[in-house]
């Protein structure tokens, strides 16, 4: 007799399921051959793996200061004419300030009717979705990694904001110990 193994609604999900064992796996070979020197490169690796992992158009990561001034901001999935464009960072006033000031994720269905959003900068591109978590250096709120534009504008789901979660920590690692 041969005993058969089924799946009951109560199991762990399968590794590969799981959005943050798969984000782990992504990482490590990420990292396999080593952390980029400058930390602004190790960064972009981060924002590029959130970007791909969550199924998003844009990813961005800003770091700030004590004082919530922007001293670092990389981006994902703009062309290079769009990054041109852009001159500077978004303000952070609105759901991305909120988020800096609270510490709480931000998720965002609708960003054009979301009356919060705004200080976004000159010729910025159109999003539609947003999901944000902040960047925490020990005790400290240093910033934000969000995403944009979830496989062409679907809201984001629980398993993006674990993806992001983690690597907001990875993130928050790197600036702990290569950026101050």
């Amino acid at each position: 007799m041969t005993a058969q193994l089924h799946e009951s609604p109560t199991s762990p999900p399968a590794p590969l399921q799981d959005p943050e064992y798969r984000t782990l796996l992504r990482l490590a070979k990420l990292t396999s051959s080593g952390i980029p020197d400058h930390p602004v490169d190790a960064l972009q690796q981060v924002v590029e793996l959130a970007r791909e992992l969550t199924i998003s158009r844009y990813a961005a990561l800003a770091v700030t200061d004590e004082n919530d001034n922007i001293e670092g901001f990389v981006v994902a999935g703009l062309t290079p004419e769009e990054e041109r464009k852009l001159k500077a960072a978004p303000l952070g006033h609105g759901p991305l300030g909120s988020m800096r000031k609270d510490g709480l994720a931000v998720r965002i269905d609708d960003l054009e009717g979301y009356r919060e959003a705004f200080g976004f900068p000159p010729k910025h591109p159109d999003m539609k979705t947003l999901l944000g978590v902040p960047l925490w250096v020990e005790f400290t709120l240093r910033g934000a990694l969000y995403v944009t534009d979830h496989n062409g504008g679907e809201a984001f789901e629980d398993a993006d904001e674990a993806v992001l979660r983690l690597l907001a920590r990875h993130a928050g690692a790197i600036i702990k110990t290569r950026w101050y």
